[in-house]
């Protein structure tokens, strides 16, 4: 009886398969792309348990590449400025991401509003190169626009890009000039599903705006944050283009995180081994971080997101 119902589902499969082959076909790019890029890619993983470099074959070593990671001081340095940049911009990012949505929703000539949505999406599509560049120039000491207001107002000439104080601040200041107007998308196209008779409704309860944007709109998009925020927390470890272009050894203390310790590790040590474990142990951490928002996200609103 098993093998006739094996047999039988086999069959309807097979026909399912003839019937939607351009469906199929069309998903086959991306399942290829998927397996060579994410799932092959995994079988490298045994490598961060030995001691591997470009001139020696692999050697199993167990745990030992872990045990130095944990006790290397510029790892758990790096795991900390990682943890400690990403968060920082995930909530002021999402903060600041829903006041522009709020704030742009309640305009009401379209001409300005596109004109506003346009100015704050460009500065996304420049690379990471170009906005370091353009802000390297504007915050240099010699003729920067910033520094040659400090002069006029007698104060002598700063590095900001230097300073361990201000580097932090910079670059949170950055990723939010870059990325705002991109995140606004999401939640505008949210904004747009929410009933109009629910604002209708509250304005006859007597609610003002400020109140319907509590009562009504934030409550209405919930569900949007909360996948927002579950997958920009899985991209928390992964901080390299960002912060590489900005950053200088006179700032490693604050800037330096996982990835750009990965890449030196890498290019100037080539131990291949030592860098998979590091590798190894951010996946662990966003893996955990992920789950962990999920079960949050699971006890406010009944229901997983994963």
């Amino acid at each position: 009886m098993k093998s006739k119902k094996l047999a039988t589902s086999n069959g309807t499969l097979i026909k399912r398969i003839i019937r939607y082959k351009y469906f199929y076909m069309m998903f086959l790019p991306v399942l290829l792309t998927s397996l060579l890029f994410y799932y092959m890619p995994m079988y490298g993983i045994k490598f961060a348990f030995t001691q591997y470099g470009p001139f020696a074959p692999p050697k199993f070593i167990g745990l030992e590449n872990f045990t130095t990671l944990f006790k290397n001081p510029n790892f758990l340095s790096a795991f900390r400025n990682t943890i400690t940049l990403s968060l920082l911009n995930l909530f002021i990012g999402m903060i600041v991401t829903i006041v522009f949505a709020l704030l742009l929703n309640e305009l009401k000539n379209k001409f300005c509003k596109s004109f506003v949505q346009t100015l704050l999406y460009l500065p996304h599509f420049l690379s990471w190169v170009i906005v370091a560049s353009i802000f390297t120039i504007i915050l240099s000491p010699q003729d920067g626009f910033i520094n040659q207001i400090l002069v006029q107002l007698g104060h002598k000439p700063f590095y900001f890009l230097i300073s361990e104080k201000w580097w932090t601040p910079i670059f949170l200041f950055i990723s939010r000039w870059k990325d705002t107007g991109w995140g606004t998308i999401i939640y505008l196209a949210a904004l747009s599903g929410i009933n109009p008779e629910l604002y209708e409704a509250a304005a006859m309860d007597g609610a003002n705006r400020l109140k319907q944007c509590f009562y009504v709109t934030l409550p209405g998009i919930m569900n949007t944050i909360l996948v927002v925020f579950i997958l920009d927390l899985s991209k928390v470890m992964n901080l390299f283009d960002s912060v590489f272009n900005l950053m200088n050894p006179l700032v490693y203390n604050v800037s330096d995180t996982v990835q750009t310790y990965t890449f030196r590790i890498m290019s100037e040590q080539s131990d291949y081994g030592y860098a998979t474990a590091v590798g190894l142990f951010k996946s662990v951490v966003v893996l955990v971080l992920v789950l962990s928002a999920n079960q949050v996200s699971k006890k406010i609103k009944g229901s997983s997101i994963l």
